[in-house]
């Protein structure tokens, strides 16, 4: 049991395989072109090292695809079978014939790849070439030896912008790719009709993206011949998902007015279709219907759909009659416990399939690694997911303390920056926020309480001492530890303590005079015993998660006190630590432009240099239909590099999930080619626990 000096505190085997050439990849910088000339620049002032940080619910999906035979024979039990193999997770696939054949989805490689499952006695898969190095594909379709997907390679011009555009890919040699969505342009969800000739896509167009919008895109169905992309069509307003049946109706969901999640149908027009059609609904209100798939041979009246049913928790495939207005449950009966997502049927609707977690009993990967390597997209940055929240490295770099699940009271614990072990400082209080002393490697800094909550609420800041020479035996446990509250009970909101460099001082985020500002402390008596405080900011306004430059020179934090009746925007600001050059930086553009405003800007850490920001921001709208994932807000977590001047913007991911709390160390991570071929690795069980989307009303 830890010394706590206040009553108010109390080997699993997994493959990796990795593609290390992806780690080093030349991805296009993201940004105006004013930017872009910017991150021009000599290999000394280019962003180096490793950066750690956490993804919502990503490190538990545990994804693979399933299919079923017959679904239509509704009198017999249907079986599962498992198409992919268990590693990483594999998701978003589609049949190219009867023989199940399969495009999918898959991130065994860092990233999402396209893969090709080719049936045999020995299932094989192979990664199929897009001609093009990108941080997120998506939604692949394999037709006449051509592969369709959706890419995120193409940065736009303009911030708030999606990058996700439809690409075709001629497989034979991989040599040329053809963007068939406008440069400008935003489509997600491609489908493609029967014969081949036409193309669906759910557009956002080229409109920027606001700020609050996550849920329903309110995209647009486009149409447009496959041999002559630019001659799109909208043939209705506000859809997405699109599925053809045959090649004059489509079937799209969308939110109807009375809030449910319904699938609409638009039938188009043998000679040619209409600007506008007005589409009809398909399912009825009192059920949450999305990602629909129509049968395409022989029973045109069913479609497979995701469902969300009143009181229940769990997302299932189900068949819907619609001539009948029947349902039929097809996944329920067989995992009334697992979610399912965006069935899809073969060419001739004889397999039904779908993806979701592959189950603890299941072969393949069942641990979840401590750190996982994800593709950078920069060459001299390391990029890990970390299996937790608010990493804090040593200042070695050795090591990296981590709160596990914040909302679990799970405490604080320390990995080994190999990914290789890990012990537990405490646990049985919920913790968040940590920063290790950069001069004391035996101190680290952390917020105790409960998250998310008011100014009112006791949260304190704790200093916790430990013996760092425990983190060199081979016994990995709990190791002892003293932890000492720094805060005064009374003072309510306490939290994200970030120490200066020299050891001696912590800034952090105090709601104790009914606002939100920043505050500096002793870092060892705390404002107990006489150590002392001062207030850094003040005014009616949030600011919040503070970080202190390496040189000691400038602290930098999240605030809205440019518009403080918004408590959802939040940009950049630095500050010294003597209160004094308060300034913004303006990352989305001038002062005063439309852009500027829209900023939620988080989450900020510097270079060891002190030349760069690294953040996580809604920069990059959207790239896939939020809908179609579990739970995620996806515009507000991506992370993204800028100078203290405000140039030289560079997004280093861009992907479907929200990534956030960051760690910047300048040292690469020694999670090198000898360690992965070692294939033992720290980490926990596998066990599917993620949240379906939680905005939807059931």
């Amino acid at each position: 049991m830890p010394n706590v000096k206040t009553p108010h505190l109390p080997t699993i085997r997994r493959r990796l395989q990795l593609q290390l050439r992806f780690l080093y990849n030349n991805i296009c910088h993201f940004g105006p072109a004013k930017h872009i000339n910017d991150s021009i620049m000599d290999s000394q002032s280019s962003p180096h090292g490793s950066i750690i940080f956490s993804t919502v619910g990503r490190t538990n999906y545990g994804f693979d695809i399933f299919s079923i035979k017959s679904p239509f024979s509704f009198l017999n039990s249907p079986v599962e079978h498992r198409l992919t193999d268990g590693t990483s997770i594999n998701y978003n696939g589609q049949f190219v014939d009867e023989d199940q054949t399969l495009v999918f989805v898959s991130e065994r490689s860092g990233a999402p790849r396209i893969y090709l499952r080719r049936p045999s006695s020995q299932v094989q898969i192979e990664q199929l070439p897009t001609s093009i190095d990108s941080l997120f594909l998506d939604r692949p379709f394999l037709r006449n030896r051509r592969l369709y997907y959706i890419s995120a390679h193409q940065q736009p011009k303009q911030v708030f912008t999606s990058s996700s555009a439809l690409y075709s890919t001629n497989i034979e040699d991989g040599s040329k790719i053809t963007r068939l969505t406008p440069y400008g342009f935003a489509d997600y969800s491609p489908a493609i009709s029967q014969s081949g000739h036409l193309i669906a896509v759910a557009s956002y167009g080229d409109r920027r993206w606001p700020t609050g919008e996550f849920h329903d895109l309110t995209t647009d169905i486009v149409v447009f011949p496959e041999s002559d992309p630019e001659k799109r069509i909208v043939v209705c307003q506000h859809g997405g998902w699109p599925t053809w049946s045959g090649d004059s109706t489509i079937f799209f969901h969308r939110q109807a007015d009375d809030g449910w999640w319904s699938i609409f149908r638009v039938d188009l027009p043998e000679d040619k279709p209409n600007l506008c059609a007005d589409p009809i609904r398909v399912t009825p209100p009192g059920v949450h219907c999305f990602t629909p798939a129509a049968a395409s041979y022989n029973s045109k009246s069913m479609i497979a759909i995701a469902t969300r049913r009143p009181g229940k928790r769990y997302r299932h495939i189900e068949i819907f009659d619609v001539e009948s207005h029947e349902f039929y449950s097809v996944t329920e009966l067989l995992n009334p416990t697992t979610h399912h997502y965006n069935p899809f049927f073969s060419p001739k609707s004889t397999f039904l399939s779908y993806h979701r977690f592959r189950g603890e009993s299941s072969s393949g990967d069942a641990t979840i690694p401590s750190l996982d390597p994800v593709i950078s997209s920069e060459k001299g940055l390391r990029m890990l997911r970390l299996n937790g929240s608010f990493p804090s490295f040593s200042p070695s770099g050795d090591f990296i303390a981590f709160n596990h699940d914040f909302n679990a009271n799970s405490g604080l614990e320390i990995i080994k920056s190999d990914g290789s072990k890990k012990w537990t400082l405490f646990k049985g209080r919920t913790a968040f926020c940590n920063s290790w002393s950069p001069a004391e490697p035996d101190v680290i800094f952390t917020s105790v309480g409960p998250v998310f909550d008011s100014v009112k609420a006791t949260v304190q800041i704790a200093r916790v001492s430990f013996n760092s020479l425990n983190l060199t035996n081979d016994d990995c446990g709990k190791i002892p530890v003293e932890i000492e509250v720094l805060t005064k009970e009374e003072t309510g909101n306490n939290a994200f303590p970030s120490c200066s460099p020299d050891g001696k001082h912590i800034v952090f985020r105090s709601g104790r005079s009914g606002h939100k500002n920043l505050y500096i402390m002793d870092a060892v008596k705390g404002e107990l015993e006489g150590g002392g405080i001062r207030q850094l900011t003040e005014g009616p306004w949030i600011d919040t998660m503070p970080s202190w430059s390496p040189d000691g020179k400038l602290i930098a934090f999240s605030s809205n006190r440019h518009n403080p009746d918004n408590v959802t925007c939040f940009s950049i600001y630095v500050i010294h630590p003597n209160g004094t050059g308060l300034r913004r930086i303006h990352v989305a553009g001038p002062e005063g432009s439309d852009e500027v405003d829209k900023e939620r800007l988080n989450h900020v850490c510097f270079s060891k240099d002190c030349e760069w920001l690294l953040f996580t921001g809604n920069l990059g709208g959207v790239t896939a239909e939020p809908v179609s994932l579990p739970n995620q807000y996806q515009p507000y977590g991506d992370l993204y590099l800028v100078k203290l001047d405000g140039s030289g913007l560079r997004r280093l991911t861009c992907n479907a999930y929200e990534n956030g709390t960051p760690a910047w160390h300048p040292s690469a991570m020694p999670m090198t080619a000898l360690d992965i071929e070692r294939n033992v690795i720290v980490g926990d069980k596998l066990r599917g626990e993620f949240d379906d989307v939680l905005w939807m009303n059931c």
